[in-house]
């Protein structure tokens, strides 16, 4: 793929996520469940991403800042669900 077009998909990827975490956002404050807020959170981790490997003019997408933030991403999400089990245990 060219450079141009994949721009375009990681733009488009990047609102996706960004539609994503503003509805996580709303479920979070119509509930208060702190796993809304938490995938809320890594979806706009994951837009913010996506976007700046938009615009940055790399093809390298295991570059250190992006990987590590995708981790983090992925993390927040394990992360929720693991929250979320625990206390539905209690």
């Amino acid at each position: 793929m060219n450079t141009a077009t994949t721009s375009a998909l990681l733009g488009a990827i990047s609102m996706a996520s960004l539609v994503a975490a503003l509805l996580f956002a709303r479920f979070w404050r119509r509930t208060r469940d702190e796993l809304f807020f938490f995938f809320s959170i890594a979806f706009l981790l994951d837009s913010i991403t996506r976007f700046a490997m938009a615009i940055v003019p790399t093809n390298d997408e295991f570059d250190a800042i992006f990987y590590s933030s995708r981790l983090l991403t992925f993390g927040l999400i394990i992360l929720a669900i693991i929250q979320k089990n625990r206390t539905k245990r209690k």
